[in-house]
């Protein structure tokens, strides 16, 4: 048998088609970080499959390979973790080296690591094998990973990085194949004028959908949905409150990482949005995917993000962050913040629901063979129309003549008057919505 070389893996890698265009894609809400100049049209619709069962989402798009650079991080025991090598040689990648190893990996064979830099996104396979030398004590560390505009596509990479980490540990120094892939992917950024290109590309905000959910798949055989949903439960909801507020969010959890950066993902796509307007002067819920305590300077001056890392000193530094969520508890320091950690009917009716949708989606796709839906798509859309819904009646209030806010009103957003009064000042504040909120306070015994 003749085994393929890795620059034939390339080769085939290369030829893989893009996404069907009628595919369903997941997603987080789309701001001035994605790559609206490099997209075509976007034809979005919510098709309803007539029969009770949920919706489907339907995106048609086009969005090309926007590759900045490549590189190669390796962990030196003289001088702990560097860049040994990179495409192309005048990127700035400081700080690369700790977020593509990320904190305590020396105890695990592999991962994949999504993370943030300066204005681009970033995706490493990292993997650790023993080897029979004094000088590596005993192991050899390293990870190859890629960094882009936008997060959307980086999935596609993974299965050729977990190849070339692999090459690299068996064979250090094999270039060849990273210095093709690069030459094919390159992203073409403006330059400066000395012809070097240091600054971020500029997107036009007013082309990017807001309420779409950018492509990411996972490679957990459950998928990404199905996984943050057996995780966290009911407490599901309680981050959904979190995160239409705009909270910064952080994770805790101890390698391996990778399932930890969709738990971010799919925090995100809790608040997506699809009115028109809604949430315009509101701090986007941004992506920042693994951070360590290099991050510390950015996340001070962010007013609203989802993160997750595997050092444990971030939570002594509760300036940065309104809410930790280490393993399925999810706690707060804010006292302001304390009442929606509490689960009310409302929250468990929803749950419920949700639950009862993913059953019925599970059976159409096992017993009827219905394929046309996913769990991404159910998940995206529930929580869609739920925030929809709660912000349609609050613009329909707000405009009436008497923008006064009932218990009513409050019932038929699918929240509960009371339990929820907290998370709904907090909305109303959040994004500058006038009414006055009328909710009789319980009586007392």
């Amino acid at each position: 048998m003749v085994e393929q070389s890795d620059r034939a893996r390339l080769l085939d890698w290369e030829e893989i088609p893009p996404p069907v265009p009628s595919q369903a894609v997941p997603s987080a809400p789309r701001t001035g970080w994605g790559t609206a100049s490099t997209r075509g049209p976007n034809v979005t619709a919510v098709v309803s499959s007539g029969d009770g069962r949920p919706p489907r989402l339907r995106e048609q798009w086009e969005e090309k390979d926007q590759i900045v650079a490549v590189f190669v991080v390796t962990f030196d025991t003289r001088s702990g973790n560097m860049v040994e090598w990179s495409l192309p040689q005048d990127m700035d990648l400081d700080g690369v080296e700790f977020k593509s190893i990320a904190s305590g990996s020396h105890r695990i064979t592999s991962d994949f690591i999504y993370f943030r830099k300066g204005c681009y996104f970033g995706l490493a396979c990292f993997a650790n094998i023993p080897v029979e030398s004094e000088l590596e004590r005993g192991a050899r560390m390293k990870s190859v990973g890629i960094l882009s505009p936008s997060y959307t596509l980086l999935y596609r990479y993974m299965q050729f990085l977990e190849n070339q980490v692999r090459l690299q540990l068996r064979c250090p120094g094999q270039y060849s194949p990273l210095e093709a892939f690069y030459e094919d992917k390159k992203a073409i950024l403006p330059p400066l004028a000395n012809g070097q290109v240091t600054s971020c590309p500029t997107w036009s905000v007013t082309n990017i959908s807001r309420c779409m959910h950018p492509e990411m798949k996972i490679t957990h055989p459950a998928g990404c949905m199905s996984q943050f949903i057996r995780f966290f439960g009911e407490q599901i909801m309680v981050l959904w409150k979190f995160a239409l507020l705009r909270k910064r969010i952080l994770i805790f959890s101890p390698p391996p990482v990778g399932v930890v950066c969709y738990r971010v993902y799919c925090c995100c796509c809790l608040s997506n949005v699809s009115l028109l307007g809604v949430g315009a002067a509101v701090p986007e819920l941004r992506p920042f995917f693994y951070v360590n305590i290099a991050d510390i300077t950015a996340l001070r001056t962010e007013l609203s993000y989802v993160a997750c890392t595997t050092e444990k000193i971030f939570e002594e530094k509760k300036e940065l962050y309104d809410v930790y969520v280490d393993n399925q508890n999810v706690k707060t320091h804010r006292s302001d913040l304390q009442p929606l950690l509490r689960l009310n009917a409302s929250d468990k009716e929803k749950y419920a629901k949700l639950s009862e949708q993913r059953q019925m989606l599970l059976y159409s796709q096992e017993v009827e063979g219905d394929c046309s839906s996913n769990e991404e798509d159910l998940f995206i859309l529930f929580f869609m129309e739920l925030n929809d819904r709660i912000f349609q009646i609050l613009g329909e209030v707000a405009a009436s003549s008497e923008p006064i806010l009932t218990a009513e009103h409050v019932r038929a957003m699918g929240l509960d008057p009371q339990g929820d009064r907290s998370f709904l000042v907090d909305l109303l504040e959040v994004y500058g919505i006038d009414v006055m909120l009328v909710i009789d306070n319980p009586c007392c015994p």
